[in-house]
């Protein structure tokens, strides 16, 4: 059963791929859709059977290298946090390839976007059934390079090049710091097979690095490293500016890679990990802040964006930090609970979203929506039902796992769980307030459209009543026309089709009873049964008891958060819509820092780009042209060259002139004897 829920996706990547041109669009939309849908089916029969049966087992497939001390099989490692894994992959990766069939189907290049997308499930299935860090290395830099791929599907679009070039590199400066862990790991414990490393962990609590004339703990110099990789994939803060950018791909791309599955690796691998992180309590801390700061930081810069993708994208990357947060203090089961609920809401968010830019005839800016509640409401409802998990509206999805974090934050008692704790209940605040701002914009209130008007139609101030910068930076997506589809002009919107609406039932209905019904085995008294210690606590962590002794304000916070949230976003774009306008003109430099993202690209740009650069044009001009060239293909080369071609026009090929060069040298050659023998 679990070779063909892996290995199912690579028949359908090679038969959509190598075969794609030959068998024609349909047929391979239908077989890797269909082939996905039985590793989604497996996936489930496997979840049942691991976290309610049971329990973990080991599949051997193959030896895969032995160099020295270091041994690596090509094994899967089935437990719990696996199996939950696979069913978060296989179902969303499933439904993003039904719901491609309708979104796609204008698309002449279909063959090879479906061939990606199952390439990617592939590499994300190898990651997470790893039974080693360097399979799971292999998976990690897989979904990379699918990623890339499909970021850049639309290559004829220079603004997809760019942002799929800057997602490889920046998670290449995280997988720098993943391979560094992986390399301590090694030295630590001889071995990379997580038995290995789990089962001699506690021997190493107290083990030290000497470097640089200091003692480091080397659990936590590890577990930092290691910790490194999951910033760089899982987008957080200092290492996020990739995935705003990602959302150039086709939106399918944006529910499957960008908001459900690839970037919850970094979580996965923390908790995978998790019997090594518990013995290095300073890196919890630094992951419980990293996951705060993010989660706030990426709460603050969805405020204000206009492009209906990038909002959800900062609130995929505002939850991550969520998640992060739980890890850090201990709660590994409220992180990957959220994980699991996350993937449900968030790919119906922006399935969702992509049933909008479909009915706006690829429109994203969501300043030229509006009342469009009464020409698509079954995509209305199904954005209100992620909505309402998104923000932790009581019994749903993320009411459950969301609220559990913070509670978790709180529980810790720590000074990193408090500035968490803090920073998650804003968070929550404004994750209210930015969804049901997109949702008044896209949904509600006026038509600010069929006038033939879009974004670059418009003098240019924004919304909000403040002009855009110079560079035009306002939001660089405003009119993503994606590939060759022409702009929102006078058409009627118009309801997806089922195609693309069943993928909306299945994950709205995911949103809503998710949490309920998982919420016990995750997080609740059956939580050492289900898990069967695929998520390790140390026994001085107590972090799960200490949730159920809260004050009794703690557990309604995050709700009352979410009210709030909705009456402030309800009074401002429904009851009095100037007041966005107002605000923004009151505060403009507060607004600009906003909406230009804390300016990290304009940072990151001074900094590494063109010092970067700089360098490379010096070693080009000076290294390359002046030394390289100058003294080899323009310098010694050149001489040479023309001292052949003066030799050569002394070949006349007349025998006088020969005689005469003969008879000038004998000459030369009796004088130079001649004077030799005076002296």
């Amino acid at each position: 059963m679990y070779h063909a829920i892996v290995f199912l996706p690579l028949v359908g990547f090679l038969i959509a791929g190598l075969f794609g041109r030959v068998l024609g669009a349909r047929p391979s939309e239908i077989v890797t859709t269909a082939l996905l849908f039985v590793a989604a089916v497996l996936s489930w029969v496997s979840f049942i059977q691991v976290g309610f049966g049971d329990g973990a087992t080991r599949v051997q497939i193959a030896q895969w290298m032995s160099v020295g001390d270091l041994r690596v099989d090509w094994a899967f490692r089935i437990d719990t946090l696996t199996a939950m894994m696979l069913v978060v992959v296989n179902t969303v990766s499933a439904l993003v390839h039904l719901y491609s069939i309708g979104y796609m189907h204008e698309d002449p290049h279909r063959p090879r976007f479906f061939a990606y997308l199952s390439l990617f499930t592939f590499a994300m299935l190898m990651l997470v059934t790893a039974d080693n860090l360097v399979q799971m290395f292999f998976g990690w830099e897989g979904v990379g390079l699918a990623s890339y791929l499909l970021i850049g599907f639309w290559y004829q679009k220079d603004s997809a090049n760019a942002a799929a070039m800057k997602a490889f590199i920046v998670n290449r400066v995280g997988d720098f710091g993943f391979l560094l862990g992986i390399f301590t790991v090694f030295v630590l414990f001889n071995g990379v097979t997580f038995d290995a490393i789990f089962s001699r962990v506690g021997e190493f609590a107290n083990a030290k690095f000497h470097f640089l004339g200091i003692e480091w703990h080397a659990l936590t110099i590890a577990c930092l490293l290691l910790f490194m990789g999951a910033m760089g994939k899982s987008a957080q803060f200092l290492l996020h500016t990739w995935l705003p950018d990602a959302m150039e791909g086709p939106t399918p791309v944006s529910a499957l890679i960008h908001a459900a599955t690839m970037v919850t690796a970094g979580v996965f691998m923390v908790a995978r990990l998790s019997p090594v992180f518990e013995y290095a309590p300073a890196a919890l801390t630094v992951v419980t802040v990293i996951g705060g700061i993010t989660a706030f930081f990426a709460a603050t810069v969805g405020l204000v964006q206009n492009d209906i993708k990038r909002v959800i994208a900062y609130s995929t990357c505002s939850q991550l930090g969520y998640m992060f947060v739980a890890l850090g203090v201990g709660a590994y089961g409220a992180g990957v609970f959220h994980l699991f609920t996350h993937a449900f809401f968030k790919a119906l968010l922006f399935l969702g979203a992509g049933s909008v830019i479909h009915a706006m005839h690829h429109e994203q800016d969501m300043r030229h929506m509006g009342a469009l509640r009464r020409y698509i409401p079954i995509t209305t409802a199904m954005m209100a039902i992620g909505t309402l998990a998104l923000t932790g509206f009581p019994f749903t999805a993320g009411y459950y796992s969301k609220d559990a974090i913070i509670e978790a934050a709180y529980a810790s008692h720590s000074s990193a769980g408090s500035f968490a704790f803090l920073a998650t209940v804003v968070a929550a605040f404004m994750t209210s307030f930015y969804s049901w701002r997109l949702f008044f914009m896209t949904f509600e209130g006026s038509a600010r459209w069929g006038h033939g008007d879009h974004a670059h139609a418009h003098a240019p101030h924004d919304h909000e009543g403040v002009e855009h910068d110079a560079h035009g930076r306002d939001v660089e997506a405003a009119s993503h026309a994606q590939h060759e589809h022409g702009h929102h002009g006078g058409h009627t919107p118009h309801e997806s089709p089922l195609v693309m609406l069943l993928p909306l039932f299945v994950l709205a209905a995911g949103a809503v009873v998710a949490g309920a019904v998982f919420h016990g085995a995750f997080l609740g008294e059956g939580y050492e049964e289900f898990w069967k210690g695929a998520l390790f606590t140390r026994p001085e962590n107590k972090i799960l008891e200490a949730m159920h002794h809260l004050p009794v304000w703690v557990p309604l916070l995050p709700t009352l958060m979410m009210a709030l949230g909705f009456a402030l976003a309800y009074y401002m774009y429904i009851v009095d819509a100037k007041q966005p306008a107002k605000l923004a003109a009151d505060h403009p430099i507060l607004y600009r820092f906003l909406l230009n993202k804390w300016y990290f690209d304009e940072l990151y740009d001074a900094i590494f780009v063109r010092p970067a650069m700089a360098i490379g044009r010096f070693f080009w001009r000076t290294g390359d042209q002046r030394i390289i060239d100058g003294l080899g293909p323009d310098g010694i080369s050149a001489r040479v060259l023309d001292v052949t071609r003066g030799v050569v026009r002394v070949q006349t090929g007349y025998v006088y002139h020969y005689a005469f060069a003969m008879l000038i040298g004998v000459a030369a050659l009796v004088t130079f004897y001649l004077f030799r023998g005076a002296h």
